[in-house]
């Protein structure tokens, strides 16, 4: 009996390992958040991916929004536009940025305000090359407009 526990217990062990190693093979930097005004229903998320192996993010999902989504904005003609992708490539070792007027995480209807100094969880779901979905858990600082200073008016 204390063989088959142990032996249960190692391949339980075994497979947290596993997943937190595919965890760890993508960093995420420099992740905010823009905070909200009262009544407002949508925000962005930005940060940088940088993937050990080729990986893609397919989902994302947050308790503080009723819709998250991937988006993308380019440029069309004279006029710039933004859409849904389905997913977001992360080419190994390139770090791929989120940011205002690119790629970016969407949050729609929210559920409350995000103020400045909040933190707010993201769920990002990715997919291997091998087809297998892991989560990755990002705590996200809510900051306001104001404080970014690469932010140009």
């Amino acid at each position: 009996m204390g063989k088959q526990v142990m032996l249960r217990w190692l391949i339980g062990l075994a497979a947290v390992l596993a997943a937190s190693s595919a965890l760890a093979q993508v960093e995420v930097k420099d992740a905010w958040i823009r905070a909200t005004v009262s009544q407002q229903k949508a925000t962005g998320a930005f940060m940088r991916l940088t993937a050990a192996q080729n990986t893609r993010v397919v989902q994302v999902s947050t308790p503080v929004a009723g819709v998250a989504e991937i988006h993308e904005m380019s440029m069309e003609g004279n006029m710039m536009r933004m859409r849904a992708v389905t997913a977001l490539d992360l080419p190994a070792g390139q770090t791929v940025e989120l940011k205002p007027g690119g790629y970016h995480v969407m949050l729609m209807e929210l559920k409350q305000t995000i103020k400045e100094g909040d933190v707010v969880p993201l769920t990002l779901v990715l997919e291997g090359s091998d087809g297998k979905r892991t989560n990755l858990e990002v705590k996200v600082p809510a900051r306001a407009l104001a404080a970014m200073p690469h932010m140009k008016h």
